[in-house]
């Protein structure tokens, strides 16, 4: 389809003669092969279609129109379908809007029914910042045998007042799964059920949210099935009995038996002393955790947590308060024992790692994900608790400090040497009473592990971004705890917390032998190939001459890209080895204003404090990484000193897997309720 599109985007339709073209004949090439004008004096054409049981061609010309071709190539006179008075109008040159999809009904032969998507003008009350609305309809034919614009029923629309009310409430419990541009689908998962309900959503609140936002009526077997799966979350809890020690109780005994015959949990459970009762290896509790999970039967952990050792911490709240919603979730966290809190970037999750340590009163073990955080979540403990430095010990690369308050990195704690990993140790190095665990969605497996055996630890996960492109958001749920906050980025947004962002997605167009490289590169190079094109260098040096003035950060994953855009920019670059101290004094120099451009790699995606960078540039990524894109964006996202927004721009080559991941990676921010205004590098250039 992609190769008759690109024949078709010519300005006229150029059909392959015969499917024997292709074929390479005994002793010749491709040297044969015959292309012949067929139809011609379209505007702008974006797809060929067929129609079930008619033996015509139709083409989609992205002003409105539909037309018909014959067998023998004749455009028929009369358009198939015309709604050029409901398409909104076109730019001239690259532009994202018109008729740009069109689809027959399996049973058109019977049921005369198509589908057209398209931009429609906005009406009234629409969303601010939308310049146009994209409206998904279905049409039927009329007596003359053409499709009828009258019969349009419209399925699925962009601009409606209520989008925002429906994505919030229907945020706790699906996941984005597709986001083009306007037409966004949500999935509902069984972890997302389990999760609200974790979070204290009920079955009915779903249900409710689905028959009042749903534009036609949901089928009854839905809203069953959800209301069955939430009903699971529970029905087996783990508790501590006074004589028996940890044990699995059911409120369902059907369910107890059903697990107690699987094969992977039997050897995790002792003694059974009621019908409702088994014993539990406590050495097992998160295993066991996990297996019920894979099982379809996720089990409420009610077993309680030992205190671990006193160690006094208090919030020392001078020239600061702790805001109602980081109060919330310290709250949310305390009272469900063990979990997840996800806030924005900029949100101060750190705040609420201390206000949980505050209730815990106890040592605690804090992983975060490089040195560098590790020191400033030294620095911000300092600043906002009455711990000072003697209590608060580093576990890196550099130091080897065990003290009440320990900070160590995740690459430590996984260092592998002979097989074994010998800094795990430092797990039961005390008698821990709160483990937090910073950017959650990072865990590496060794921490997963290990965290089975730390279950009778209260443990806190910290996380803008509770995706995980290796799908391991189960074992989160199991080992770490369900999710027991969530505040949405525009409703922080709307509140003042963070600064609000644009986004844009800066399209680069390859130039012809770029092309040619890109289709000819083995598919592992592919996207490396668009990903550090030489035209992206060009775009990114003419969106930091846009923002002169401003505190701008260049982010890529290519250290090669990365060097060679520090030395047009004349920025210094922070890369994997830079030392910590180098890294650290460019980023204060940064937050001092003695520099204005920073080029950084994926160092600089996770917890780093700038709270003045205004606007950042990503010309490369981790492939499809929706954390990343969280991340990167979270760095603008810091409340400005002058009360001023964001910009972030993601540079994409056109028409590649570059484009494809791109999309990919904007889901989570799409189902924040961030939209990308897509413009064309040409437009940046120009305006340069």
């Amino acid at each position: 389809m992609s190769f008759v599109r690109a024949l078709v985007a010519t300005l006229s339709v150029i059909l392959l003669l015969g499917s024997t073209a292709l074929a390479q004949e005994e002793g010749q090439g491709f040297d044969d092969l015959r292309l012949e004008l067929v139809a011609e004096g379209f505007v702008s054409p974006v797809a060929l279609v067929s129609a079930p049981g008619d033996d015509r061609l139709f083409v989609v010309d992205r002003p409105g129109i539909v037309y018909a071709l014959s067998r023998d190539g004749q455009r028929e006179e009369q358009p198939f379908l015309d709604i050029t008075d409901r398409v909104v109008e076109l730019n001239p040159g690259y532009d994202e809007r018109g008729l740009l999809g069109f689809a027959f009904h399996p049973g058109f032969a019977e049921n005369g029914r198509a589908f057209a998507y398209y931009s429609a003008p906005l009406r009234e009350g629409a969303p601010e910042g939308w310049n146009h609305t994209a409206r998904l309809s279905e049409f039927g034919l009329g007596d003359d045998g053409r499709l009828d614009p009258s019969t349009e029923r419209v399925l699925l629309e962009v601009d409606h007042e209520l989008a925002g009310a429906a994505r919030a409430a229907i945020a706790p419990f699906a996941e984005l799964e597709r986001a083009p541009e306007h037409v966004h689908t949500y999935r509902i998962t069984p972890l997302a059920l389990w999760n609200a309900r974790a979070a204290g959503h009920d079955a009915e609140q779903v249900v409710d949210a689905l028959i009042t936002y749903s534009r036609y009526p949901v089928p009854h077997a839905l809203l069953v099935d959800v209301a069955e799966t939430m009903a699971r979350y529970g029905r087996l809890r783990l508790e501590k009995h006074p004589v028996h020690g940890l044990v699995l109780t059911t409120t369902d005994r059907a369910v107890l038996e059903e697990v107690l015959r699987s094969k992977r949990i039997k050897p995790m459970l002792g003694e059974r002393f009621d019908a409702d009762t088994v014993a539990v290896h406590p050495s097992e509790r998160g295993t066991l955790k996990q297996a019920l999970l894979k099982l379809g039967w996720p089990a409420e952990d009610l077993a309680g947590y030992v205190d671990g050792e006193h160690h006094p911490v208090r919030l020392v709240e001078d020239g600061w308060h702790l805001r109602d919603y980081q109060r919330e979730a310290a709250d949310a966290f305390w009272h469900g024992g063990s979990g997840v809190v996800v806030l924005p970037c900029g949100a101060g999750k750190t705040i609420v790692g201390a206000a949980a340590m505050a209730r815990a009163q106890a040592t605690t073990l804090i992983l975060v994900t490089n040195t560098v955080s590790a020191h400033q979540w030294k620095q911000e403990l300092l600043r906002r608790t009455s711990l000072t430095e003697d209590e608060i010990g580093e576990y890196t690369g550099a130091r080897k400090q065990i003290r009440p308050i320990t900070i160590a990195t995740y690459q430590v704690m996984t260092t592998k040497r002979k097989g074994v990993y010998p800094h795990l140790e430092l797990f039961d190095a005390r008698d821990w009473g709160l483990i937090v665990y910073d950017e959650v969605h990072l865990l590496p497996a060794p921490i997963f592990r290990m965290t089975a055996d730390l279950q009778a630890r209260r443990r806190l996960g910290l996380t803008a971004t509770l995706v995980r492109e290796d799908g391991r958001e189960g074992d989160v749920f199991s080992l770490i705890g369900p999710k027991r906050y969530d505040a949405p980025w525009k409703e922080m947004e709307n509140q003042g917390w963070i600064a609000p962002a644009d986004c844009v997605e800066v399209r680069v167009t390859l130039s012809d032998d770029e092309r040619l490289a890109y289709a000819m590169a083995d598919p592992d190079e592919q996207y490396r190939f668009c990903a550090t094109t030489p035209s992206k260098m060009r775009v990114a040096e003419a969106l930091v001459r846009r923002h002169a003035g401003e505190q701008v950060l260049v982010i890529g994953q290519y250290i090669d890209q990365l060097d060679e855009l520090g030395r047009h920019l004349d920025a210094p670059v922070i890369k994997g080895d830079t030392t910590v101290r180098e890294r650290e004094r460019l980023f204060q120099a940064f937050r001092d204003k003695q520099i204005q451009v920073l080029v950084v790699s994926k160092v600089a995606n996770f917890s780093i404090d700038l709270p003045e960078a205004a606007v950042a540039i990503q010309v490369s990524g981790t492939f499809g990484s929706r954390q990343e894109e969280a991340q990167r964006l979270g760095r603008v996202l810091r409340p400005k000193a002058g009360g001023g927004g964001a910009r972030f721009y993601s540079v994409v080559s056109r028409d590649t897997k570059d484009q494809e991941f791109a999309a990919h990676r904007q889901r989570f921010l799409a189902e924040q309720g961030y939209a990308y205004q897509i413009i064309d590098a040409d437009d940046v250039l120009a305006g340069d």
